[in-house]
């Protein structure tokens, strides 16, 4: 069933404030660690009718940081990653739990990843990583101002370390050699900031120079 409607204004409190209208019947945890839950549920659709949906609870916000230098170079880590069993260029990232200020998870991750500590940090955007499975939502920054001191990784953990111009990650994000969808997101993000004056202008002109 579809319907043409006139979309109201993206910051107004219909929008914002409107909700699905699911309701769930049934709920079961099937698949519990420290990170995530899984639950299955029964449920009634916002149409009336009967669904069953899978729903993975994350006990984390997901966190990303983008490590911007002066001269327009970002720094990234390479890790192999189970899920997509490849290896991954990225930024530097991890889990901040809900009641802990993601600022503060930001540059704990940082710092543990690439030894960077910033001087400055600026959430950049939020968003739903994929909201038909998951209501894990992310939070990504952008780090300035950056000076050098130790890493600190997780024992799972075996990174290596790259520093790229700006423009290079853009591209590679553009023709999909960069896939991680945090660092694709913070990526187009701070390009768009450069672009529409929304950075330092010795941060624009390094990065679109």
């Amino acid at each position: 069933m579809t319907k043409n409607v006139e979309l109201p204004p993206w910051d107004s409190e219909d929008r914002l404030n409107r909700r699905a209208n699911w309701r769930s019947v049934t709920s079961q945890t099937v698949f519990q660690n420290p990170w995530i839950r899984v639950e299955s549920h029964d449920v009634i659709a916002p149409t009336g009718n009967p669904a069953h949906y899978g729903l993975v609870k994350f006990a984390n916000r997901a966190i990303a940081v983008l490590p911007l230098h002066d001269d327009g170079t970002v720094s990234l880590v390479g890790q192999a990653r189970f899920a997509v069993d490849a290896y991954s260029w990225e930024l530097p990232e991890g889990g901040g739990p809900h009641d802990e200020d993601s600022r503060d998870a930001a540059l704990r991750e940082l710092r543990e990843e690439t030894g960077l500590v910033a001087a400055e940090l600026r959430e950049i955007l939020s968003f739903d990583m994929s909201n038909s499975v998951t209501n894990e939502v992310a939070v990504c920054f952008l780090a300035t101002g950056l000076s050098q001191s130790d890493t600190a990784p997780d024992e799972t953990e075996a990174f290596e370390y790259a520093r790229v111009p700006f423009k290079s990650l853009l591209e590679a994000v553009i023709k999909g050699q960069v896939r991680d969808g945090l660092t694709v997101v913070s990526v187009l993000r701070v390009h768009h900031m450069a672009v529409s004056g929304d950075l330092p202008p010795h941060l624009r002109d390094a990065i679109l120079a």
